[in-house]
């Protein structure tokens, strides 16, 4: 596997690719890369001739008081577990090569609407990071698919509406959220939780699924919302959303509406913020 980190040795290796009429996917990450990262990069080989898998941690999409400085950088690591995946090529860009003119003059994207709750309520400002870095990773590599966990439902439906709406020539292609064997989804956070912590988080994913099998069994949506808030807040969890949405906009749903529906949550759990959502079709 190559890594290269400036765009010219990128472009390079994307022509040559090219050249050969080969197809190329795409995994954008933050590194620090676990097994539901290289279930991205399988599910890429799989339906592409070559897979680019970046690593990048960016900046515009932590606010403050958030976690960027003690994010992890494992790059050697990283560059390992994707060379086990057959991974092509990581390109790994230094802040400046992202942006040229510093993150904080940056030209920057927003995706209205579905931007403006769950996530985007709590964290003013993230999608705004996240749709600008990956349009600008999109532009740099150009690739024919590029692959992204459904464990960031919110994220996903956002850099959907992105490229639909700039018309940009990539196909968005979601992966399922890949679990450990209690449920708990694989998130690097997941290694900030103590002990104790870890195995109370599987609460999470039982919540979720015990909405989905009280929503199938007739009971209203609204209704079990407070129910999965206040069942977390008893476990010592402190829930910023516990909710169902419609799944293609995230928008609250009709009273009457039974299908294309998700439930979504977030919590805290000691200083560790965890999300996870589920659908229900």
């Amino acid at each position: 596997m190559q890594t290269v980190q400036d765009v010219s040795a990128l472009r390079a290796a994307i022509r040559g690719w090219r050249s050969k009429g080969e197809t190329v996917g795409f995994v954008p990450t933050m590194g620090n890369l676990h097994a539901g990262h290289q279930s991205l990069i399988k599910l890429a080989r799989a339906r592409t001739e070559r897979v680019v898998a970046s690593v990048f941690v960016n900046p515009t999409q932590f606010g403050p008081n958030e976690d960027f400085e003690r994010y992890p950088r494992t790059l050697v690591q990283d560059q390992a577990a994707l060379a086990d995946q057959d991974c092509d090529l990581l390109f790994a860009p230094d802040v400046g090569t992202i942006y040229p003119f510093g993150a904080e003059h940056s030209v920057s994207l927003r995706v209205p609407q579905i931007t403006e709750t769950l996530e985007g309520a709590h964290r003013p400002g993230h999608f705004d990071g996240v749709a600008t870095v990956v349009c600008k990773l999109f532009n740099l590599v150009q690739p024919d698919i590029a692959v992204f966990g459904q464990k960031d439902f919110q994220q996903l439906k956002v850099i959907e509406r992105m490229v639909r709406d700039l018309s940009l020539p990539v196909k968005v292609m979601a992966a399922p959220t890949l679990r450990a064997e209690d449920g708990l989804a694989l998130s690097s956070r997941n290694q900030y939780l103590s002990p104790d912590e870890r195995a109370r988080a599987v609460l999470i994913y039982d919540t979720l699924s015990k909405m989905r099998e009280l929503f199938l069994q007739g009971h209203a949506w609204r209704a079990l919302e407070q129910v999965a808030t206040s069942r977390l807040t008893r476990a010592g969890f402190a829930p910023d959303y516990a909710v169902i949405r419609r799944a293609d906009d995230l928008a609250e749903p009709a009273e009457d509406q039974r299908e294309g529906l998700v439930a979504l949550i977030a919590a805290r759990l000691g200083t560790t913020r965890l999300i996870d959502n589920l659908m229900f079709d």
